[in-house]
């Protein structure tokens, strides 16, 4: 086996990688793992806050299960 010590740029090296992605994965798949790694946007801990304020686990499972029911 041969190590490649060939410094590409980043972009180049993206490149490359998604195609041999696409090549053994397909699109569909390939899609799907790249999502994993996206940052994703906002602000995680003001919208939790936002959305369920004070609210304990066992209000927001009893409001689940009222909204289940209904």
């Amino acid at each position: 086996m041969t190590v490649n010590i060939e410094h590409k740029p980043l972009a180049i090296i993206t490149e490359e990688a998604i195609d041999i992605l696409l090549q053994k994965l397909g699109a569909v798949n390939t899609a799907r793992f790249l999502n994993q790694f996206s940052a994703g946007y906002g602000n995680y801990a003001d919208e939790r806050e936002l959305v369920f304020g004070k609210m304990t686990l066992d209000d927001i499972i009893t409001d689940i299960k009222r909204e289940q029911a209904v």
